[in-house]
């Protein structure tokens, strides 16, 4: 299996080298060459598959033979190792749990797949290999815990300074040994752009050997794609159709949808759930992608205003040239499976009281967000089974949702540990000069 670019499609890399340099020279992102369907008889074995059997079969499918069938079961095993459970609020509604794993948010899938995923291509390297990513808020806690300590990596992780909660922040800047926190004085998007300048800075990349975490990197996108699976084979294929509604920001989970209903998964829609940071509802509305500064939330993950994986989005619907104009029938196919709705911190907060008073659940204020979404489009498509991804658990936005519910939430033993662990992180300006130095300074060969 070959990728290429969502800029130019005739530039292939193989799987390593995609993995590796996150990003091509040409600024688009990798895609596989093909998404094939996967055959009818894996859809009929699905309700009796392990959580485990079902990535490594879509792994298989999205890499070809890249990887022997021991090395790839052991990096799929070693990854996807906390189940994601869907919980009925009631016989529409649906919650796709995904904060399971070590950092209790959905980005655990991701880390800890690529992290194994990068082991096992690093081995025998000479030189230590440097994780750039920019984080929003759970992006940096899943990649500190899944590269943790691991031979031969170097993480380096940009945060917007006061933009990140309290646990989030000390998920990231408390570990130590090779994790190393960058306090940026700016939002999300500054952090981001920063971590695309280094890659594309050819000077820089001849000194260091730099790759990305963030959903940039194609193989974030390929276990995000197993829990939809996982979902559909609690649910039953059989009865209404199936609806999944993603909180979202960067929009790689959604993107991980996407491909997986290209894989051949019957989801019926999906539904684009945002806060004020709406560039991609007002494209579905427009067909004008319109990027603005990202603005503060309540749910801060997804306090983006430049999401990177729109230009996969709109790939996977045959816009293959991400240098061009969006075509029309690009964005009335996408309006086909995707609406969009975005809502503000007041109505997110009513949402959280909501869904405990009529549910007795705990939601933090990202899965509200895509409660209010999913509620929204049932209005006008009643005969549906919608599942709600509830990204992180509740308790890493502890001070906001015990101030919303006016009572106190459960806080996981490995997470209300970090509270009195001492904070380590380097403070710099929103500017790509002093990094470099500091990267060039720490690393350099």
């Amino acid at each position: 299996m070959q990728f290429y670019s969502t800029n130019d499609v005739t530039h292939r890399v193989s799987v390593e080298e995609a993995i590796f340099r996150g990003l091509p020279a040409d600024k688009g992102l990798y895609m596989p060459e093909r998404i094939d369907p996967l055959p009818a008889s894996f859809f009929r074995e699905l309700p009796e598959l392990s959580f485990t059997e079902i990535g490594f079969r879509v792994t298989r499918q999205l890499l070809g033979d890249e990887i022997n069938d021991t090395d790839l079961r052991t990096i799929v095993e070693g990854a996807i190792n906390f189940p994601a459970p869907v919980v009925q609020l009631d016989e529409q509604k649906y919650v796709l749990e995904l904060f399971h794993g070590p950092s209790l948010a959905f980005k655990d899938f991701g880390a800890r797949f690529m992290s194994r995923l990068m082991g096992y291509y690093n081995r025998g390297k000479e030189h230590e290999l440097i994780i750039l990513v920019a984080t929003s808020g759970d992006t940096g806690g899943a990649v500190a815990a899944g590269f943790y300590d691991t031979p031969g990596i170097q993480v380096v992780i940009l945060y917007p300074s006061g933009k990140v909660s309290a646990l989030q922040e000390k998920q990231l800047t408390t570990l130590g040994k090779n994790i190393h926190a960058l306090e940026i004085d700016g939002t999300f998007d500054d952090c981001q752009a920063i971590v695309k300048q280094a890659f594309l800075d050819a000077p820089l990349r001849e000194r260091l050997r730099l790759s990305s975490a963030n959903s940039i990197n194609i193989s974030r996108l390929i276990p995000q794609t197993f829990y939809y699976f996982e979902a559909v084979k609690q649910l039953g294929i059989a009865g209404d159709p199936i609806a999944f509604c993603v909180p979202s920001g960067n929009f790689g989970n959604l993107t991980a949808g996407l491909i997986a209903r290209q894989l051949g998964l019957p989801i019926h829609h999906f539904i684009a759930a945002t806060n004020q940071n709406d560039v991609v509802p007002r494209f579905l509305t427009s067909g004008t992608y319109d990027v603005k500064p990202s603005i503060p939330t309540l749910s801060n993950a997804m306090d983006v205003g430049a999401p990177s994986n729109f230009a996969r989005m709109v790939n996977l619907f045959g816009h293959l040239d991400g240098k061009q104009t969006i075509a029309a029938n690009t964005h009335t196919d996408l309006q086909d499976i995707l609406s969009g709705y975005s809502f503000d911190d007041q109505t997110t907060e009513s949402a959280v009281r909501e869904v405990e008073q009529q549910y007795g659940y705990t939601i933090d204020p990202h899965g509200a967000v895509g409660y209010l979404a999913l509620d929204a489009w049932q209005n006008t498509h009643p005969a549906t089974r919608g599942v709600i991804l509830e990204t992180a658990h509740p308790s890493k936005f502890k001070p906001d949702v015990e101030r919303i519910l006016g009572h106190p939430i459960h806080v996981p033993q490995r997470l209300a540990e970090l509270a009195d662990k001492e904070k380590v992180a380097h403070p710099f300006a929103a500017s790509y000069l002093p990094i470099k130095e500091w990267l060039l300074a720490t690393f350099g060969v």
